[in-house]
């Protein structure tokens, strides 16, 4: 309250939240309907990663790697092969012979790699080289420096650790090269891959015509004005990048051309600045870009509390809005073309849907169009973004759906389609969400079955 006294314009509690974001208990388009708790870390759980159609794992800062049935909720194996934090988690599949094997491989701050395999041909066998797999039977291995990303290459069948160094491996999970300058003449060049997995830095991985893989700096991201906050490919040719300042850049993955430029940035009056001076600085949070990601036509950005919505096709914003959330978006996703989900450290998983704007249309007056600024800082020399209101296409984002079962930040969530969604918490817990009229369908089934077995029918 004394900020808006002050001429501050964000609400400060609970009783001042937009009545546009409280959906109430009637949610048609939330079909998540039923939850299942599943218990088991003792500490944040930051990372979620799908093995197949039935199963996930769990990681974070209690150094344990949980692997869950999402049908039943039913814990089927807890790893220990860390004993630190998790700093990062992927899968990596491959196949042998009728057999599809998916490895699941984490890093931790602890200095190790781990790799546990998969079998798909046993529906619920952990196994490893064909034998039965235990908690403790994971493969490890001891870097050199703190891994803080991987990056797998299903094409090239090989996969990438990247912090102070840029490891690469192969399906066997033996070293075969790391960060170092390589002189290339293309005599024996034979298959390159970009690799925009630094926060700075493109490298170029090449394979050699005996097989031989070296890695090479090629460029390094100058063009934004500050740090680097999150990073995506689109597809072969296209990858995007997000600031700390809410710089969002798409690039040309061949000729290294920017091809498009959007500043994302809620602009404050005089007054508001000098207020927030009182008060204290501003929270830069507010325009960073946290998170991205894309289904090959759109890009979702997470932006301090909002969400953004850009058009690859068109290189224009298709979508915005401001304050999606209470507090800083922590991950999102493109369920299609025009739904999308988000959580938050506010505790929420939402729902949205891309709508027309009401028409008559809002006038296009500073109040409404004024939150972002879209253009080419003065460091650009490429042509300027368009403007909102030269955007006829502009589209609202409508709240459908507010899951709330989390007393502390969602981190992140996997989606399984109709069997579920999963998410996991700063609270220990992963929530398994169900849709509602599918469980009770499923129930019944199960119910008439067993009593034809019993010979009741």
């Amino acid at each position: 309250m004394l900020r808006w006294i002050l001429g501050g314009r964000d609400a400060q509690s609970a009783v001042e939240k937009s009545p546009v974001l409280c959906i109430g208990e009637e949610q048609p388009k939330n079909w998540f309907t039923e939850l299942q708790v599943l218990k088991g870390h003792f500490d944040i759980v930051r990372f979620l990663v799908q093995i197949d159609d039935f199963r996930c794992a769990s990681a974070g800062d209690d150094g344990l790697v949980l692997v869950w049935n999402v049908e039943t909720g039913e814990k089927l194996q807890e790893l220990r092969g860390h004993s630190q934090q998790i700093t990062a988690i992927t899968t990596f599949t491959c196949v042998s012979g009728d057999t599809q094997h998916t490895s699941l491989i984490t890093a931790s701050s602890d200095r190790t790699l781990s790799v546990s395999s998969f079998s798909h041909k046993h529906k619920h066998t952990l196994c490893r080289d064909g034998r039965q797999q235990g908690p403790r039977d994971m493969t490890r291995f001891t870097t050199l420096a703190i891994v803080k990303c991987l990056l797998v290459l299903e094409r090239l069948c090989v996969w990438l650790s990247g912090g102070d160094e840029l490891c690469v491996w192969n399906k066997d999970f033996q070293l075969q090269c790391q960060r170092q300058n390589h002189s290339d003449t293309g005599e024996h060049k034979q298959e390159e891959q970009l690799l925009p997995c630094a926060p700075d830095i493109i490298y170029r991985l090449t394979v050699s015509s005996d097989s031989s893989l070296s890695v090479a700096e090629i460029r390094c991201l100058s063009d934004h004005q500050d740090n680097i906050r999150a990073l995506i490919n689109v597809n072969d040719g296209l990858f995007a990048s997000g600031s700390h300042i809410g710089e969002l850049i798409l690039w040309d993955a061949t000729e290294w051309n920017i091809l498009a430029y959007e500043h994302i940035l809620w602009e404050e009056s005089q007054a508001d600045t000098q207020a927030e001076i009182r008060l204290g600085a501003p929270k830069p949070s507010e325009m960073s870009i946290q998170h991205l990601t894309t289904n090959g036509k759109l890009i979702l950005a997470a932006v301090g509390s909002g969400l953004y919505v850009y058009s690859i096709l068109t290189k224009t914003v298709v979508a915005y809005r401001k304050t999606a959330h209470d507090s800083n978006v922590l991950h999102t996703m493109l369920l299609s073309d025009s739904e999308l989900m988000s959580c938050s450290e506010d505790g929420s998983v939402r729902m949205w849907e891309m709508q027309d704007l009401p028409l008559p249309a809002e006038p296009a007056s500073p109040g409404f169009f004024g939150m972002w600024s879209f253009g080419r800082s003065s460091k650009q020399t490429g042509p300027p973004s368009k403007k909102v209101m030269e955007m006829p296409s502009l589209r609202m984002l409508e709240l459908t759906g507010d899951l709330i079962g989390h007393s502390g930040a969602v981190q992140m969530f996997v989606s399984f389609g109709a069997k579920g969604l999963v998410t996991c918490s700063t609270d220990h817990l992963l929530i398994l969400w169900k849709n509602g009229e599918r469980q009770s369908h499923l129930r019944s089934l199960a119910l008439f079955q067993k009593l034809e077995e019993n010979g009741r029918l």
